[in-house]
Parts: structure tokens; C-alpha cells; sequence
């Protein structure tokens, strides 16, 4: 092949990109023939170590070859791009996994698909020349090839800097974020190749390795960045850099203006994702996948394509407004693959589960478990049936065999309930994960029982609703022991976006409750500001636009307003049809009462907040209402 070259020489296996007049793109053949020839080596005990580079002075490598991407993706043709990225990936795995030094050397541009191959293995060397970037948001995608992993371990806010704007990092820079490993003056590079091919011991590379330059960012511009670039959206971040007119914020603030919406929120929420936890390439990987399996599309990828590469208008035309991505699209795009999971070679084979409650949140919950490949055994006294799982007439014969059993459940009561039927039914080291929102007391009593048993106990209540269980983007705040969580941890990667460990057993539905008890006082508090705007003559945008960038943000103004036609869409534009309803946040309110009269706390605006729900629910025919109905409520009580 012209375009690479692959050869054994010493102790070393040789890869050389020699596509220098096309920046060496790499393209899918490239890509494979890597994939080959790393496997070939992997048990070779000839080849000590492997020697990554490319001809040229530009690029190591420039990115991806996305001229057939284009092609066939404005042909209605999805496949060949699909194929592409999976194998691809996959090959980014092998490099990040390999057993044997791989030794890169990243002389000009490493950017997209170059950072796949060049920034992943064990010695990453970096000269005077090297620049390297995730540029993805540009061009409608996000940064792929396992990017998002390294800018999620990158220091402070860096990582969302550097993966929403695609700036460039210097040699230093690069080092600094964890995108290299050492600096060796490229007129050495010839040298410590040689050193490394004849004696095949990586050691003989720091004989090379010099102090590296000072970072392109100064400590005054991470200052910056560090204190903007810590939203938790993207609308957060534009809104915090808009009130700062330093020339490292405007200069960022340019950058997210002309990339893909989509691109730059989705990319957002993977880093975000991957913070928490323990992540792996192979998580970041199959974020990425499933992104990119639907950005031609769904995305913005073929138009950000023909802006840059094709027509050269760069005018791009997004598919949304910079601060006007709705969580509902990005959900989508991120949403478990089902049957078309990126896998790798030696995946696992899927977990057995037992599901218990398949309700409106246990039904999507079960039904994203199959599509990702376990095997699962669902009851619910209903009769409710989820595709592709088997169905069972009792919930101790769905427990029995299961390496973990998952219960969804109405309230402490039914939960030790159904614990007296499955926990003799399991097998000592099998995780009991409840998902339910109960009292504290029955959480902890249950785990306890589990315990007794040999069991692992996990109690990991859910927040993101109805559309968070279908979309897989929940966030589980989990009590219980390391170990559960570990067993469990790719299930709360499959169902969800974020699994927070709060502790020991109990303390999971603690951080529910407390969360929810924030969140039901501060909705009754923005459906009373907007009701007392209404009696002031303030119109309700205008409120928004104040409030929404001023010091009284909040959750429930910002991403879930409850007043009609402001804001992103919600519920209120819904007819306050429930995507969290009243009757549920009522009891998750006594929840918050009940534990709060039991540890002796004072939780007046909490009871307030129980009082005004009771009496909506109950006595308003508030019930079936979604939570942020209050607002019609307080309007109607005015006058």
C-alpha cells in the first residue's frame, strides 16, 4: 500500500504514514492495515516494541479521510461511514490496550482521527513543530477516536476548552493535558528511533527526552477558562463567557459561535459523563459511537462537511441556535444502540438480570439492558412485557440464577416486600440494586437483610424521569459498598449518564430525597415569581432573560421553566401533561419530612414545600398534573 507503510527492523515493528501531500488523512484502509499489523505483533517475541510515525513536515496526521463519509452519506447511504468509525474505534482500542510500547512521534498537526492512533499508546513524543487538536465540533461532530477520554482526565476545565473550541495545543500544552508524554527535539528524532529499533528497549527513549516549552496557555487564560468552562451545559458556559470581555473569553466565546450546536452539547455531556467514575476508552469509545452512528443523519455532519471541505462557504447552516439545543435532541443522540453497540473483540458476554417492576421507568430501564446484549428475566405484577426480555410469573423465579436483580417499586412497604421473595432466591455475590425512591429506613433495612444473605446491596435511586429511562441518560445517586458498584457499574453506564457513590447503604435515597426537597421549593419559588411578574405588568420573556443570567438561575427556570412558550421546551408547552408529576414529587417531599423528623432536622421551607403540594394534589385536583403546573395554579389564585 502506498499510502502506509508496515515493516519489522531490529527488536521494533515499523508503521510509517507516507500520505505527506494529503497531511497523512487516515484512511479506512490505513486504519485496518494498523488494526492487522498490531495483532500480527501482539505475540511476536521478535518485536519488542512498535515505532508509530509519518513523512513529512506538516502532519503526523491531519485526520480522517472523509471524502467517502461525504459521498455516500449525501446519498442516503449510511453504511460505509458507520463501518468506518466502528472499526476505526476499535482500533483506538487496541492501540490504548496494546501490551507492547507503542512509541508515536507527532511532528506538525495531529488532529482528529491522528489523535486516535498517535495519542493513545504508552510514549507519545512531541517536538517543536507539534500541534494538536480535536477540531470534530467544526464540522458537526464531536471529538471521537477515544478524544473524549483524554479530555476528560485533562486538568481542571481544559478538556471542555480544548473539545468544545478545537483550539490547538502547543508541545507543552499537549503534554499538560495528557495528549503526550514526553519532549524530544525533532532534530533527535532520528536518533532515538534508532536507539529504540536496534536495542528494543523503551528506556532508550529518555536518553532523548528534553525539559518541554512552556504551555501555549498562560496560567491567566486556565484562569479564565477554569472558571467559565464548568457549566453544566453549554447554554451555561456561552452565558458565563458572554459577561467577560478578557480576550481568552471573547476568544472562546467566537469559537463555540461557529461550531455545531449539537456537536459542542453532546460533546459536553460525554466529557461530563466521563468524569465520573472510573471511565475507559472503551466507555468513551461507545459514547462517541453513538454520536457519530447518527450524525449524518440526524446530525449536523454533512453540513458541516460541505461548509468546510466541499463549498468552502464556511456557513455552515446548524440545525439549532447556539443556546437553543433542546435536551430532548441531544438525548437522541446519545441514546444506547440497541443492536448496533459498538463491541469489541472480547467483550463479555452480557450480564443476567432480573427486573422487578417494569413500570413507566422500570419498562424503558429493562428494554435498554436487552438492546445493549444481557440476558433479562422481567416481572411486575401488571403483566407488563418488555421485547427481547423474558417474562416470568413470579419475582423470586426472576431473581433466582441473576448476577444482578434490579427492582423498580412504588414504596418502602412493597420494596421489603418483594425483598423477603427474591433475597433467599439469590445467589451469595449477586448485587440487589433498587432503583426505587422510598424511605431511608426501608433502604437501609433491606440492605441489611441482602447483607446477611451474602449479598451485594446497592440502593440507587434515578433522576432525568420518563424520558432519562427510555433515552439512557438517568443519574443514579448510589448507596452502598465499592464492590456492588463496581458489579454494577455497566449496567448504570447502559441505563444512564452519570451513577454518583454517596456512601454507605441508605445513602443514595438520602441524596434523592435532598435533591428532590431543593427541587420541589425552588419550582414552587419560580412559578410564584412568575405569577408575581404577571401581577406586575412584567412580561414573562422578559423575566426569563433576567433571571436566567442573573443570580436567581436555577434548574427549574432554566432547562425546565414552567411558564409556556419561555425557554427550552417543557412540559408547560405540553399542557403540563407530567413528565414529573405532582403526586410524585408530593411523596418524595414526605420522604424528605419523614427522614427529616427522624434525624431531628429543621426543614421548614421542605415542609412548606409538602403543605403546598398536598394541598394541590389532593385538594386542587392537581394529581396527573406535571410538578411545574403550580404556575397555572398561583395564576389562577391571583386573579
Amino acid at each position: 500500500m502506498t499510502d502506509i507503510q508496515i515493516r519489522t527492523e531490529g527488536r521494533a515493528g515499523r508503521i510509517t504514514l507516507t500520505r505527506a501531500k494529503a497531511m497523512n488523512a487516515m484512511t479506512y484502509e490505513m486504519c485496518m492495515a494498523i488494526d492487522s499489523a498490531l495483532r500480527d505483533w501482539r505475540d511476536d517475541p521478535g518485536v519488542a516494541l512498535v515505532v508509530l510515525d509519518a513523512e513529512g513536515d506538516r502532519a503526523f496526521c491531519a485526520g480522517g479521510d472523509i471524502a467517502d463519509m461525504y459521498r455516500t452519506g449525501t446519498e442516503g447511504d449510511y453504511v460505509y461511514g458507520r463501518t468506518f468509525w466502528r472499526d476505526e474505534y476499535r482500533t483506538n482500542a487496541l492501540i490504548a490496550e496494546y501490551p507492547k510500547p507503542i512509541v508515536s512521534f507527532l511532528q506538525g498537526f495531529t488532529m482528529g482521527g491522528g489523535v486516535g492512533i498517535g495519542c493513545h499508546g504508552s510514549h507519545r513524543v512531541v517536538g517543536e513543530s507539534s500541534k494538536i487538536a480535536m477540531p470534530e465540533c467544526g464540522i458537526g461532530l464531536v471529538p471521537d477516536v477515544g478524544g473524549t477520554f483524554l479530555l476528560a482526565r485533562a486538568p481542571g476545565r481544559l478538556g471542555e476548552y480544548f473539545g468544545l473550541t478545537g483550539a490547538r495545543m502547543t508541545a507543552g500544552d499537549a503534554i499538560r493535558m495528557g495528549f503526550a508524554d514526553a519532549f524530544v527535539p525533532e532534530d533527535s528524532w532520528e536518533a532515538a528511533k534508532a536507539a529504540l529499533i536496534a536495542s528494543g528497549d523503551i528506556a532508550m527513549l529518555d536518553t532523548f527526552v528534553a525539559r518541554p516549552p512552556e504551555a501555549g496557555l498562560t496560567p491567566e487564560a486556565e484562569e479564565v477558562i477554569n472558571r467559565h468552562f464548568g457549566g453544566e451545559s453549554l447554554g451555561d458556559i456561552l452565558n458565563s463567557l458572554s459577561s467577560d470581555d478578557t480576550e481568552t473569553a471573547q476568544g472562546a466565546l467566537k469559537a463555540l459561535r461557529r461550531n455545531s450546536p449539537i456537536s459542542m452539547a453532546c460533546a459536553l455531556e460525554i466529557i461530563h459523563r466521563l468524569r465520573q467514575g472510573t471511565p475507559s476508552i472503551r466507555k468513551a469509545l461507545e459514547l462517541e459511537f453513538r454520536f457519530t452512528w447518527r450524525a449524518m443523519e440526524h446530525g449536523d455532519f454533512l453540513e458541516g462537511i460541505r461548509a468546510a471541505i466541499i463549498d468552502k462557504d464556511r456557513s455552515p447552516n446548524w440545525q439549532h441556535a447556539t443556546d437553543g439545543v433542546p435536551p430532548v435532541a441531544m438525548s437522541m443522540m446519545l441514546r444506547p444502540l440497541g443492536k448496533d453497540v459498538l463491541t469489541f473483540d472480547d467483550k463479555e458476554t452480557g450480564m443476567k438480570i432480573g427486573f422487578i417492576g417494569l413500570g413507566n421507568m422500570g419498562a424503558p430501564m429493562a428494554a435498554n439492558l436487552v438492546k445493549a446484549g444481557h440476558q433479562v428475566k422481567g416481572f411486575d405484577t401488571a403483566d407488563v412485557t418488555v421485547e427481547g426480555a423474558t417474562s416470568v410469573a413470579t419475582a423470586a423465579e426472576a431473581a433466582s440464577g441473576a448476577d444482578v436483580v434490579i427492582t423498580m417499586l412504588p414504596n418502602g412497604a412493597i420494596l421489603r416486600a418483594v425483598a423477603d421473595q427474591i433475597i433467599p432466591a439469590m445467589a451469595p455475590g449477586a448485587v440487589l440494586l433498587d432503583c426505587s425512591t422510598v424511605d431511608v429506613e426501608s433502604a437501609r433495612a433491606v440492605a441489611e437483610q441482602a447483607e446477611n444473605a451474602k449479598l451485594l446491596p446497592l440502593d440507587a435511586p434515578v433522576s432525568g424521569g420518563i424520558g432519562g429511562a427510555a433515552g439512557g441518560t438517568l443519574t443514579f445517586m448510589v448507596g452502598g459498598s465499592e464492590r456492588g458498584l463496581a458489579k454494577a457499574k455497566p449496567l448504570f453506564e447502559i441505563m444512564g449518564q452519570k451513577a454518583v457513590h454517596c456512601g454507605p447503604s441508605g445513602n443514595g435515597q438520602a441524596a434523592k430525597i435532598c435533591n428532590n426537597m431543593i427541587l420541589g421549593v425552588t419550582m414552587i419559588a419560580t412559578c410564584e415569581a412568575f405569577a408575581l411578574a404577571d401581577q406586575l405588568g412584567l412580561d414573562r420573556q422578559a423575566m426569563f432573560d433576567v433571571v436566567s443570567t442573573s443570580s436567581g438561575y436555577s434548574w427549574t427556570m432554566n432547562a425546565y421553566c414552567p411558564a409556556p412558550g419561555v425557554g427550552p421546551a417543557s412540559p408547560a408547552d405540553n399542557d403540563y401533561k407530567a413528565g414529573f408529576a405532582a403526586e410524585l414529587m408530593l411523596k418524595d417531599l414526605r420522604l424528605s419530612q419523614q427522614a427529616a423528623e427522624s434525624a431531628g432536622a429543621q426543614t421548614p421551607m421542605g415542609r412548606a414545600a409538602t403543605d403546598l403540594y398536598q394541598t394541590f394534589v389532593e385538594d386542587e385536583n392537581g394529581a396527573g398534573q406535571d410538578f411545574s403546573a403550580m404556575l397555572p395554579r398561583f395564576s389562577k389564585l391571583n386573579g
